[in-house]
């Protein structure tokens, strides 16, 4: 597992990331916002990214969901 800061202008908070190889799937989970998914390995980077941001628009402002999508989407495909 890793653990990862996200400094978003609301604040700074931790992001767990699990990798599980054998099921070929990705565990991302941010306490600070209540939130967690399962990220297949399969799913396209532009899909991901919009469902991300979708999710975080209830927990975040606009500008902030994106950047942590983005982030959230390059640190899966790092490991």
């Amino acid at each position: 597992m890793k653990i990862r800061k996200a400094n978003l202008q609301v604040d700074t908070f931790s992001v767990y990331i699990h990798e599980n190889k054998r099921e070929e799937q990705t565990l991302i989970a941010i306490p600070f916002i209540n939130w967690s998914t399962i990220i297949p390995y399969e799913e396209d980077n532009t899909g991901l990214t919009k469902r991300l941001e979708e999710e975080f628009r209830s927990a975040l402002n606009s500008e902030d969901a994106t950047h942590l999508s983005l982030k959230l989407v390059q640190w899966v495909r790092e490991m």
